[in-house]
């Protein structure tokens, strides 16, 4: 079994990855680098003469360096919840395919992005937030309560056990998320960049969820151990 999980995780984690990587430098860093101006525009007045051509092949180098990292990062990304999403499975002992695999995955999308992101919203270079800590407290709790709550709701079969997952999925939110009172707030960069950069983000992170979730089911199923290894 431990095969198998590890197996499907690293197959469906670096190709879900990958994908994020392409939607990443299609929607969301273009819009990134936009902010990144507003945020350091003093800093980055123009040069004259060959200063200008230096600082543009530091900057080639250094979208080069930026790129290649974001391209490991979301890789690691997809292997790391793709063995949550594997390791779930396992546990649930129940027949998946790519099919429903895509439902497993839209499930992540809910509990690891729409939950969060309701007090915690994608935030640009230059956007006010609150304690780094006290959000990363808070995201997991509310991810690790949308995952415990999503399994009472669909995999229970008790209506008290379901009321209970449904407590667990809005507890969160009524508690708030740190600094939530200045959540939507722009701050220096203009509020169409951040709401064009939240919906992009919701976008690239909903489709990687999709990949991810499906091909979680594919390559779950392909790797049964049973047929394709004597020993898990």
């Amino acid at each position: 079994m431990f095969a198998r999980v590890t197996l499907t995780a690293l197959a469906a984690g670096v190709i879900a990855g990958v994908f994020l990587w392409a939607a990443h430098m299609v929607l969301t860093t273009p819009l990134i680098q936009a902010a990144e101006v507003y945020e350091s525009a003093s800093a980055h007045a123009a040069a004259p003469g060959h200063a200008a051509s230096e600082h543009g092949q530091a900057a080639s180098e250094d979208d080069f360096r930026r790129h290649g990292l974001t391209l490991l990062m979301d890789v690691l990304t997809g292997v790391g919840f793709a063995f949550i999403l594997s390791g779930l499975l396992s546990l649930t002992n129940l027949a998946v395919d790519w099919r429903n695999g895509l439902l497993w995955g839209l499930g992540g999308f809910a509990a690891f992005f729409i939950a969060p992101s309701l007090g915690l919203p994608p935030k640009l270079p230059g956007m006010e937030t609150a304690s780094l800590d006290m959000r990363q407290v808070w995201w997991l709790a509310t991810a690790a309560a949308t995952v415990a709550g999503l399994g009472l709701i669909f995999l229970s079969g008790t209506a008290v056990l379901r009321a209970a997952g449904v407590v667990l999925i809005v507890l969160p939110q009524v508690v708030g998320a740190p600094g939530m009172e200045s959540a939507f707030e722009p701050g220096g960069v203009p509020a169409e960049l951040a709401a064009r950069f939240v919906i992009a983000t919701t976008v690239a992170t909903g489709l990687f969820w999709m990949v991810l979730g499906a091909f979680s089911g594919y390559f779950y199923n392909r790797f049964d151990q049973n047929r394709d290894y004597d020993n898990g």
